[in-house]
């Protein structure tokens, strides 16, 4: 599993939950976050580094737990790599289509996120009759990595933010953004009961256990574990990390540097 930093240990979190048995290995490129303001060659080239990384760790599937590298380099990797490949964008898409009754869905996430429209054409790929509304929360990233989710100012952000969706009568809101689960309890409280809010951690983790059901490479049996990478930063990525699954992350493996150059002998 990788991300461009730390946002993806929402998706690790769910993973694990669902998948007791597996060994996770994770890598976040966090000497080069954030990936929302870089072209999308640049964010393809990373993420295919980060993934060839992971397969000299001997992983059986990889999820791009990265929204931006989901939208711009899933395809890439999926025909690239002789594993299974999941991202995020697919599996929050399909569950908002199926739990919206009226059809009219709200998308959040990064500016890069919303500018790409990959929410956008994944659920009209599956229902071209469903209409999307969508919205950037840019600061709903730092409030997270800060700790302020049950603080004063994040209800405030979030009652800017969401305003709009209010009065749209939309049934379905999707998290688009692999740190704002760390907020689904300011989002669900501020949008209220008649809203369904879509963790797509929590979706990408039942898609990961039935890829691994498919493929009849899932773990039943056994005690599993993470094991975690990153390019920058140790201390604050196990400061932060430790906040985001809720439990002390107690080891971080530095890395000088994921410029690998054997992507390019794949067909």
């Amino acid at each position: 599993m990788f991300d461009s930093g730390i946002g993806g240990l929402t998706v690790l979190k769910e993973v694990r939950k669902l998948l007791p048995h597996e060994h996770v290995i994770y890598l976040g490129d966090t000497a080069r976050v954030p990936y929302g303001n870089k072209s999308p060659q640049t964010i393809t080239k990373y993420a295919l580094e980060s993934a060839i990384f992971l397969l000299t760790k001997g992983i059986k599937i990889l999820v791009i737990a990265c929204n931006t590298s989901s939208a711009l380099a899933l395809n890439i990797l999926k025909k690239k790599l002789p594993i299974p490949v999941l991202g995020v964008i697919d599996p929050g898409a399909k569950e908002a289509v199926e739990h919206s009754q009226n059809k009219r869905v709200g998308i959040i996430g990064t500016k890069a996120t919303v500018k790409s429209m990959a929410y956008v054409k994944a659920i009209r790929r599956l229902d071209p009759g469903v209409e999307v509304l969508s919205k950037a929360c840019p600061l709903f990233v730092p409030i997270a990595e800060e700790g302020l989710e049950d603080d004063k100012i994040a209800y405030l952000v979030a009652e800017k933010y969401l305003e709009e969706f209010k009065g749209s009568s939309i049934d379905t809101l999707v998290m688009g953004c692999t740190h704002y689960p760390i907020l689904e309890g300011v989002i669900k409280t501020v949008m209220g009961h008649g809203v369904t809010i879509v963790n797509t951690g929590r979706e990408t983790a039942k898609a990961v256990k039935n890829a691994l059901e498919q493929k009849k490479i899932i773990n039943d049996t056994g005690k599993g574990g993470s094991e975690y990478f990153v390019t920058d930063s140790p201390e604050s990525f196990r400061e932060i990390g430790s906040r985001f699954l809720g439990e002390d992350i107690t080891h971080v493996k530095f890395l000088k540097s994921l410029d690998y150059k054997d992507y390019l002998l794949f067909p």
